[in-house]
């Protein structure tokens, strides 16, 4: 596995990852319209959006991150096949995006939940690596 900057030809990969990973947590699968058009909602404003790739060359993880201001960044679309969970693809994923993020000067990572019975996995994940709740649906991190 390899964790590289997204690129258009593996959009319709990453999509279908996402899809996937959504349909194995019971949930009612939808795209989210910042993952039709990648450039535009991350690099074009400055922030990135990383995919792992197989030795297949085949997506089976994302992460991405918009800046909230100078300080505080938000985490965005961490998933990670849903047959492949549990092998430390989310973590590296996650350090990636997190020393990247600290390496801006930034001091502050948020993280958008959802509600924890959908969600369960993320409510189980972040606070391994750190991150504590601090309103509904909301956890952060200080790096």
């Amino acid at each position: 596995m390899k964790i590289i900057p997204f690129e258009q030809k593996y959009r319709d990969d990453l999509i279908f990852m996402i899809l996937e990973a959504k349909n194995a947590l019971g949930r009612v699968p939808g795209l989210n319209e910042d993952l039709l058009n990648i450039k535009s909602y991350y690099f074009d404003k400055g922030d990135m959006f990383w995919i792992a790739i197989d030795e297949n060359d085949r997506v089976i993880g994302s992460i991405g991150y918009n800046s909230i201001s100078d300080k505080e960044a938000m985490i965005h679309r961490l998933f990670v096949k849903y047959n492949l969970k549990n092998q430390g693809i989310g973590t590296q994923l996650l350090k990636i995006a997190e020393s990247h993020i600290k390496n801006l000067g930034k001091t502050k990572i948020i993280i958008h939940l959802g509600n924890k019975e959908q969600w369960f996995e993320s409510w189980s994940f972040y606070p391994k690596h750190g991150y504590q709740e601090f309103k509904p649906n909301y956890m952060f991190k200080q790096i």
